[in-house]
Order: structure tokens, then sequence, then C-alpha cells
């Protein structure tokens, strides 16, 4: 028997043809624009700070988002102003790209200023992203390759975040979906060195090695859940914290590219004879949050083995490096973010390389 057809995405996204605008709080609305850029990150910080963050969405954060592979500031993001002109409200549909997707996604940003919360903003304004969130996965209706995929409508909960938030999300239909924990290790401890056999190599993260790197991580995050492969644009997007120092990746020095048993659908865009990569370690650095947060860390920011290639502790390999590379330059400690339900086994290995939760988020969303 042939599986049932799902309904187009044009059908399930119930998307409405006019966008319920906000009007509660006296505000007024408009896009977001570049110019806004200094404002938006002091209201984000505002928010943050009243929903007990000790990390904060930086300037140059959000100024990538403009030059972002999917960016559409006129149909994607609402500020809302007060007579002054003072922002005090925000939100941002943000969309990925589709190449080679099997998932389509919609992830959404906000926060309404603590002095003016209670007042049915965070209500309409939800309302507002929501609806254009299906509006602009409905228009994916018209490619045949994506019209029948599922989707995704997703918002990201801190565990700190207040609890009428979750009642919020609740209210407009999502549900927790997933969850997550921010691990933390002390680099005062020792970290374990561990090895690498032949023909396996860590070597320094480089521009020549990007698109190798980029390939790698597609493999490694394929069984990974929500996960989506990253085009060439979307990999080198969101990079104002990239901390190149403390990324490296492993090389089979054994095969070059193109050729080789290994090769997978698109490798051809890396040059001939670049040398294979099988696992990768990306970090990041964020000191604008060392003083709220109490501490200096090294953040990684992706961990990931090629399917082929696991079980000959590559991963371990990398991240114990970074650590000690970290506390060579002066970090207290390490971090970094886990699924809980990580189908690699992830969250065991770093309980035994020292981390330990410091908190946690959880994904809500609506599937369609």
């Amino acid at each position: 028997m042939s599986p049932p057809v799902r309904a187009t995405i044009g059908d399930r996204a119930a998307a409405p043809s006019v966008l319920p605008h906000p009007t509660a709080g006296g505000l007024t609305w408009r896009p977001w624009t570049r110019a806004d850029v200094p404002a938006l990150a002091v209201l984000m910080r505002a928010v943050q700070e009243a929903d007990g963050r000790d990390w904060f969405t930086s300037a140059d954060e959000i100024a990538e988002s403009f030059d972002a592979p999917v960016f559409d500031a006129d149909a994607d993001t609402l500020v809302g102003l007060d007579a002054d002109g003072a922002p005090l409200a925000y939100a941002w549909v943000e969309r990925f790209p589709t190449d080679g997707v099997d998932l389509l996604r919609a992830t959404l940003v906000g926060g309404v200023h603590p002095d003016r919360r209670g007042q049915g903003i965070g209500t309409q304004l939800l309302a507002w992203a929501t609806g254009r969130a299906r509006q602009a996965l409905a228009a994916s209706d018209g490619d045949p390759r994506l019209a029948g995929l599922p989707a995704r409508i997703a918002v990201d909960l801190m565990d700190t975040d207040p609890p009428e938030r979750r009642d919020l999300l609740r209210a407009g239909g999502f549900e927790p979906v997933r969850y997550y924990a921010n691990l933390l290790r002390d680099l005062a401890a020792p970290v374990p060195a561990v090895g690498l056999e032949p023909p396996l190599r860590l070597v320094p993260w480089t521009d020549a090695l990007e698109d190798a790197t980029r390939l790698a991580r597609n493999d490694a995050f394929r069984d990974h859940w929500g996960s989506q492969p990253r085009t060439p644009e979307s990999w080198r997007a969101h990079r104002s914290s990239f901390a190149p120092d403390w990324s490296f990746v492993v090389v089979d020095e054994s095969v070059r590219y193109p050729g080789s048993e290994h090769e997978q659908p698109g490798d051809l865009t890396v040059p001939p004879g670049t040398p294979y990569v099988v696992g990768l370690h990306r970090a990041g650095r964020y000191e604008d949050d060392w003083a709220t947060q109490g501490y200096t860390a090294g953040y990684t920011e992706l961990l990931g083995v090629r399917r082929a290639y696991r079980g000959r502790r590559i991963a371990v390999a990398l991240l114990t490096h970074a650590m000690r590379v970290y506390a060579d330059d002066g970090m207290q400690h390490a971090e970094l973010d886990v699924d809980t339900d990580n189908p690699t086994g992830a969250p065991a290995l770093y309980a035994r390389l020292g981390y330990t939760k410091s908190d946690g988020s959880t994904l809500y969303a609506i599937e369609l």
C-alpha cells in the first residue's frame, strides 16, 4: 500500500491573507532598519536581563542578521516604538535556505521591554510572528520539491525565562518538543591528552578547508534531530563571534578530493587536492558576556564527526585540544550546548570530561 500523500505546505500552513498587526500598548510599528541596530541591542539586553539571563545579543549579532542568506527586514521584522521613537518591543521571523532540506523551518525571536509587559503586546506580537511564519512557509508551495515537506515553526525558551512565557506559547499553539543543556567545564581541572592514530591528524581551521569542513558538518549532523544541511552562504553567515584560533579540524591524510569512495553529493565544490575533513570543532568568543557571567569561557559552537569515522576518538581529541587552547589563552571554563537526546551519546562523553549543567532551554514548536 502506498503511503498517504501529505497535503501541500500551502494547505498545512493555513497562512493568513492579512497579518494581525499589533495594536496593544499604543506603540507604532515598522520593520527594522540597519540604523536601529544600536537601539535594538539596548532593548534586547533589557529584555534578556529581565528574563534572568547572563548572556546577551550583541549589536554585531543583530547587524549580521541583515546579511544572512534569507533575510527580508520589510516582511520578517517588526519594532514597536513609543511616542518618543524609543523601541520597546521587537520580533523577527528567521527563515533558512531550502537547498537540500527535508524540513522547512522558521524560528521566531521577540520580546517586550519589562516596563511594558502585561499590556497584551507579547500576545499580539507572537500572533503576528506566527502568522508571518505561516505565510513564509506557505510560499514554498510553489516549488514542487518543497511542497510536500514537513515544516516547523519554533521558539527557543530558556529555563530562566518567566513562566508566563510558556503559558503564552502554549496559548499560541506551541508545544515543547526538544530539550537542551548548557554545560560548563572548569579548566583548572586537568585536561586529558588524547591522540589520534595515523592517517588522522588534527590541524588548524583554515579558509582553504572551509568548504570541506562544511561538508563534514553536514554529514556529521545528518542524523541529528532537526538539523538541516548548510549551504556555502549559510555556513559563513553569523560569524561575528567566530574564534578561528580556537577552532580545529581533523583530516584523513590518506584521502584527497576528488574521486574518493568517501565523496558525498555536493563534494565537487571542494578544490581538487583538498584534504578530507572528517571532524570539526568550531568555537565562539563571547567577551561581552564574561562580566555578567562572572567567568571567561571558550564556547564550542560545533563539534562533529563524519558518521563513517565515529568510534575513533576524534570528537574527544578535538574537544580536549580545544580545552587546552582555551586554558592557554587564559579562559576559566569551556562551555557548550547539547541536545539532551543527542544520537551520538555526546552528553555522556561531556560528563566523562568533567562538564556539568549550568542551565538549559526548551524548543517549543508548531509542527505542520
